[in-house]
């Protein structure tokens, strides 16, 4: 070979690895060339960006005129300053993201199916606020959302940006309820519900992920495995004090039976809500404020959290 093909070829081989590693920077769009996680853990959940559209002017109903939703539905319920909001989970299985506001405070309602997960967000970040999308990307199986902003990537479960301009920031937890429809009908008479009249065309009546809350397997692998302790998708509650972490498995607190109790997490203390109608648990510290807690399935909690402390009644104290 020559010494001009022999640069030639250089060129082209150093013009193909740069554009190699370019293309695995680069994931439905977004930027991973800094991210504070293992960028090679984020995967493509199939759908575009966008592919699944978030929901930015949603309309609600009062609860007395809703006839789309049976007792059993499950609903995100979300209170402030005294109004009460309830999203269900029969519309949110199709568009993951809810834009929304109450009064003055802006926020994001968030889902994921795969890991049964319900979280909202102030949506002010740094002063600023921001509105999400879904970015058809995920970790641990969970959803990523991004803001259209500045195009970061968010993730649900950590609460926390994990690219772009706000990776490390975290998000600012509101209180959420994951219930029955029976229950916060009952304790919520007066609430606004989220209608079925989205602007797209989708059977809300029709899970798309029929069988997947049975089944024991994950459509996505995830970074920590438990297949002993429990069903992968087994509900918790999952609790987060500094730096511990607790899961509250339902099967237990079931077999338990106590409406409340009081637990602790480090050197804190607070009281655990079990709510057998509304097939749910609250954890609220002993001075009436809610921890930092999230309900969904024990693979997703244990994938993030897997130096997870587990509650036992044995262990109660």
């Amino acid at each position: 070979m020559s010494i001009r093909h022999f640069y030639l070829y250089s060129v082209l081989l150093c013009v193909l690895l740069i554009g190699s590693t370019a293309t695995a920077m680069q994931k439905n769009g977004f930027d991973l060339t800094e991210t504070i996680i293992d960028n090679n853990l984020i995967l493509s959940g199939g759908p575009p960006k966008d592919g699944i559209p978030a929901l930015d002017e949603p309309k609600f109903i009062p609860a007395e005129s809703v006839d789309y939703l049976e007792d059993e539905d499950r609903v995100l319920g979300l209170v402030i300053d005294g109004q009460a909001k309830a999203y269900p989970i029969n519309i949110l299985n199709w568009h993951e993201l809810v834009n929304d506001n109450l009064g003055t405070v802006k926020y994001v309602v968030t889902y994921c199916p795969l890991c049964g997960t319900g979280a909202v967000f102030d949506a002010e970040v740094n002063g600023q606020v921001l509105d999400f999308g879904v970015s058809g990307l995920l970790y641990n199986s969970d959803v990523l959302l991004y803001d259209r902003q500045t195009d970061s990537l968010w993730s649900q479960i950590k609460g926390q940006g994990i690219s772009g301009i706000f990776a490390g920031v975290k998000l600012t937890w509101l209180p959420v309820t994951h219930t029955s429809w029976q229950r916060w009908q009952q304790d919520y008479p007066e609430s606004l519900v989220l209608s079925e009249e989205t602007g797209f065309e989708r059977d809300y009546r029709r899970n798309p992920y029929g069988g997947y809350d049975e089944s024991t397997r994950l459509y996505f692998p995830v970074e920590h495995e438990d297949n002993n302790t429990f069903h992968p998708k087994e509900t918790v509650l999952g609790i987060t004090v500094g730096s511990y972490h607790k899961a509250y498995p339902f099967s237990v607190l079931q077999a338990q039976g106590e409406k409340q109790f009081t637990d602790s997490l480090g050197k804190v203390r607070f009281t655990i809500l079990w709510d057998e109608l509304g097939y749910s648990a609250t954890a609220i510290g002993l001075n009436g404020e809610p921890l930092q807690q999230i309900q969904g399935f024990w693979f997703a909690w244990y994938a993030f959290h897997p130096e997870t402390q587990i509650y036992s009644y044995s262990t109660a104290k």
